[in-house]
C-alpha cells in the first residue's frame, strides 16, 4: 500500500467526487488540486471555474489566487467575476469547494470571526468574500478540511454561508433554491453526507486507520450513520503519483 498523508487523501477522495462533464467552483490550494487531479484522471471534461473570471482552463500549474493569470490559460472564456456568480445563479454550476473555521451538524459555514461579540471577537477571519454566494446558488457543496471539535460544532459563533440552515426544508423555506445544498465533507477521519430528510451531517465511510469512536470523539455534536457503513478507499499508486508529479510539484498543498 503506498504511504501518502492526510491532505493527499482528503484530495484523492474529493477528486472522485467530481464526474466527468460536471462544472465546478474551486479557489487555490487543496480544493484546486482535487479539481486538476480529477481532469487528469476520471473526469478528463470537467469544467473548473474560478470566481474572478476564468472557465475551463487547462491549468498548466498550481494557481495562486483565483485572479492568478494560470486560471485563464487555454480557458474558453476569460470573463469576470460578475459572469461566474451569474452563471450559479441561473443553476449552472453543479459544485462548489468552501471552507471555513466552523461547521455545524447542517452544513452551515463560519468563516468571519470566532467569538460572541462581532465588535471584538477572538479572532476575525476574510468572510465570505463570494461564498455566501456560492453556497447558496450551486447544486453542491464540497468541504474539505481537518476534523476536531473546534471545528465541528453545535453552534456556530457566526453563520457566514449557509447550509441546511436548522435543518429539515429550513433551507428551501428560507429562499434558496431546492435541491441545492451541503453534498459531502472530506475530512482527514472520515467521509460524510446529509440525511435525505432531517439534513443532519451523516458519516458514509470512514478513512483508512480511523475508528468509529475516533470520528465522534472528533467531532462537537451527534453524528448520524449509514446503515451500511463504507471504509473509504485509499488513495492508488497512480493517483499520488499524478498529484505528486503533475498537479503539485513543488509540494506547496501536499507538503504542508
Amino acid at each position: 500500500m503506498p504511504d501518502y498523508n492526510p491532505i493527499e487523501l482528503m484530495i484523492c477522495v474529493a477528486s472522485r467526487i467530481l464526474e466527468d462533464g460536471a462544472t465546478v467552483v474551486v479557489g487555490t490550494g487543496a480544493p484546486c488540486a482535487a479539481a486538476m487531479l480529477a481532469q487528469k484522471t476520471s473526469a478528463e471534461n470537467l469544467c473548473i471555474m474560478f470566481e474572478a473570471g476564468g472557465v475551463a482552463p487547462k491549468l498548466p500549474a498550481m494557481p495562486i489566487s483565483v485572479g492568478d493569470s494560470r486560471t485563464f490559460h487555454k480557458a474558453l472564456h476569460a470573463g469576470s467575476m460578475p459572469e461566474v456568480m451569474e452563471t450559479c445563479q441561473r443553476g449552472m454550476v453543479d459544485y462548489c469547494f468552501l471552507g471555513g473555521a466552523q461547521l455545524d451538524m447542517y452544513g452551515n459555514i463560519n468563516s468571519t470571526l470566532i467569538g460572541t461579540d462581532h465588535r471584538k471577537p477572538k479572532v476575525r477571519f476574510p468572510g465570505s468574500g463570494g461564498a455566501n454566494d456560492l453556497a447558496s446558488l450551486c447544486w453542491r457543496i464540497i468541504s474539505m478540511t481537518t476534523q476536531d471539535t473546534k471545528r465541528f460544532t453545535e453552534k456556530l459563533d457566526f453563520l457566514t454561508s449557509p447550509g441546511y440552515l436548522s435543518g429539515g426544508e429550513s433551507r428551501y423555506e428560507a429562499g434558496l433554491p431546492k435541491g441545492t445544498g451541503p453534498y459531502r465533507i472530506v475530512t482527514n477521519m472520515a467521509i460524510m453526507g446529509f440525511d435525505q430528510e432531517s439534513k443532519r451531517m451523516k458519516v458514509l465511510s470512514i478513512n483508512p486507520g480511523y475508528s468509529r469512536k475516533q470520528v465522534q470523539e472528533n467531532c462537537g455534536f451527534e453524528l448520524l450513520w449509514a446503515e451500511k457503513l463504507d471504509d473509504t478507499t485509499p488513495p492508488s499508486t497512480e493517483e499520488l503519483r499524478i498529484l505528486r508529479e503533475e498537479v503539485d510539484p513543488d509540494g506547496y498543498i501536499i507538503g504542508r
